[in-house]
């Protein structure tokens, strides 16, 4: 089969296509799956450039953890999925088991989903990872309400525009920040309230005046340390401060003065650390967000679509930042 494999860690280059061995059933209650598309998350450029999660994993490896496809094979012990079905699902691609960055896959049938029958296999393999993370980030750790204010950092981003919409299905008012007229558009057609322009406004005083000088209840930073820091300024007292990145070696004596909870999402850690009790949950989110793709109150924007040999380019376009929505590499 046709894969792209990543030969060494350092730059994009280094991603190369090969041909290996199709993966073959080697458990009872595994399926395999013929991959028509894989989700490209900025975790897969992070792990290219610094290395595999998994301590004692060797390279060469193929990353990718978002895929959608169709199951060709099933284990004698499979009973709830069938060759044929449709499938979408966030597993391997972080250095242990094999990632969707090819044309099949082998995993246990436990962590595949149908996948909304509403959209095609690029727009559902686009979306595990993001619609996981961004429902454990606003309802698991933010625990937002009806009636509340979440301001979302990078609202057109991969998280951002899926947060936008869920935190808006649950009744709260929604406050975003992007980079240009073009996606402040974009995020208003998603039902964000109000948009504030990073790049020419200060977030902390334009929040504060759009809160009557409150703060958001619960913020969601996609960014980084820098936009966690004048996160702190933006939160309500006695509110919540997600993270997606590391908030290590900040100075919180603000956030302590406010009585924050600060919070922590890392959608890859069940998969990791083996908790599988919490993978359930995670197949269970993507079981509840087909249904809301298919009633039509919850949509994935693609932004672009290319062939499995252009992944090291779609990493490029990732790392240079700025990417609308998601990129999805297209499986022939």
């Amino acid at each position: 089969m046709k894969a792209i494999v990543m030969t060494a860690t350092g730059a994009s280059h280094l991603l190369t296509e090969q041909t290996l061995p199709e993966p073959a059933l080697t458990q009872a209650t595994q399926v395999k799956v013929r991959l028509h598309a894989a989700g490209v998350n900025p975790v897969d450029t992070k792990i290219r450039r610094n290395g595999l999660f998994y301590p004692n994993a060797s390279l060469p490896a193929v990353l990718g953890c978002d895929g959608a496809g169709e199951i060709v094979e099933v284990g004698a012990e499979v009973h709830h999925v069938k060759v044929g079905d449709k499938v979408w699902f966030c597993h391997g691609g972080l250095g242990r088991e094999q990632g969707n960055y090819a044309q099949y896959n082998v995993m246990d049938a436990r962590w595949v989903s149908a996948m909304p029958k509403s959209v095609s296999f690029d727009t559902a393999g686009a979306a595990p990872l993001v619609l996981i993370t961004a429902w454990n980030a606003l309802f698991e750790r933010g625990n937002v309400q009806a009636g509340q204010t979440v301001l979302i950092h990078a609202g057109a981003g991969g998280v951002g525009h899926v947060a936008i919409q869920l935190a808006k299905i649950a009744g709260a008012r929604v406050i975003t920040t992007v980079s240009s007229q073009e996606k402040a558009d974009f995020v208003k057609s998603l039902g964000a309230d109000d948009v504030i322009f990073y790049h020419t406004s200060n977030i902390t005083d334009e929040v504060n005046r759009l809160t009557q000088q409150q703060g958001a209840d619960v913020v969601l930073d996609t960014v980084g340390q820098d936009v966690f820091k004048l996160s702190i300024g933006c939160t309500a007292h006695f509110g919540r401060l997600i993270t997606l990145l590391d908030a290590s070696h900040l100075d919180l004596s603000e956030a302590r003065m406010r009585n924050l909870l600060i919070g922590f999402e890392l959608m890859l850690t069940p998969m990791l650390r083996d908790l599988h009790a919490a993978r359930d949950k995670h197949v269970e989110l993507l079981k509840k967000c087909a249904d809301l793709i298919d009633k039509g109150v919850l949509r994935i924007h693609v932004s672009d679509v290319m062939s499995l040999d252009k992944a090291a380019y779609a990493h490029d376009v990732i790392e240079a930042g700025h990417v609308t929505g998601k990129l999805v590499l297209s499986i022939q």
